[in-house]
């Protein structure tokens, strides 16, 4: 039985993320195994979204997929290069067929292929999109036989969990993001899906989600809006590694790493 060793990273926050990552990532693949990288970059360019040039930094550091979220769009220089890549995803639930990009991707890995879907949730998260449960039902039909990896980008842990157990044995694993912070469910549910609800964050670890603490304590204080600067200093890299069994597509193990 060969088994395919694939590692999902919590959301990259600015140049201080995606330089913890270069310089912990070629190393950890190596230690671990890692056949596929899939990484959620929509926070990876400094003042938040992501830019061609973020992209590529995350590509050449060891990333093989990047998936995106609520900020996918927040910036314009990117639109044009979300239809060129192959392997940047947006979230696949944006009601317009008009949304630059497309909200899955496959990738060859030569004995199986590995299809990813990134979707986005609808509860407490300021973002339009269509139902992301009836988006998947749509979906699963048509989706090819091999590995299958969600990224769920949203809000309630809820939404997360019930999204995970409706597709649990029908797609490979569940992984959550969005909150930036880790959480301690990483599993393999009964019919053999990965899950965790949220991988967290690479990024600055004395902050508020990689912002400036200073920034969102007033805004929680006064109540005024405020334009959020990522934070620099020491960083940690939050991930999950899945095994999955590449005839089957079902997950053997989910194990959650925190590097610093």
């Amino acid at each position: 039985m060969m088994n395919l060793r694939i590692l999902c990273i919590g959301d990259v926050v600015g140049t201080a993320g995606c330089g913890f990552l270069r310089s912990h990532l070629p190393a950890f693949k190596k230690l671990h195994h890692v056949d596929l990288v899939i990484c959620n970059g929509e926070n990876s360019a400094d003042g938040n979204g992501i830019t061609p040039k973020s992209a590529d930094h995350l590509f050449t550091s060891g990333v093989d997929v990047i998936t995106l979220g609520n900020h996918s769009f927040r910036r314009k220089e990117v639109y044009p290069y979300l239809d060129e890549q192959p392997t940047i995803i947006r979230p696949l639930n944006y009601p317009s067929p008009m949304t630059p990009g497309k909200g899955i991707c496959t990738v060859d890995m030569g004995f199986t292929q590995v299809t990813v879907i990134n979707l986005m949730g609808q509860e407490y998260i300021d973002a339009r999109v269509d139902n992301p449960f009836t988006a998947m039902e749509r979906l699963l039909p048509k989706l090819d036989e091999g590995i299958v990896m969600i990224d769920f980008h949203a809000e309630a842990t809820s939404e997360k969990r019930a999204m995970a157990l409706w597709l649990d044995g029908k797609v490979s694993a569940v992984f959550g993001t969005h909150t930036h912070v880790m959480t301690a469910d990483a599993e393999v549910l009964p019919g053999g899906t990965g899950y965790i609800t949220d991988l967290g964050m690479t990024g600055t670890i004395d902050s508020v989600l990689g912002v400036k603490k200073d920034i969102v304590i007033n805004r929680f204080l006064t109540k005024l809006p405020a334009r959020f600067d990522y934070e620099n200093g020491a960083c940690k890299m939050d991930c999950t590694l899945f095994e999955i069994d590449h005839k089957s597509g079902k997950c053997l193990s989910a194990t959650s790493f925190e590097l610093r």
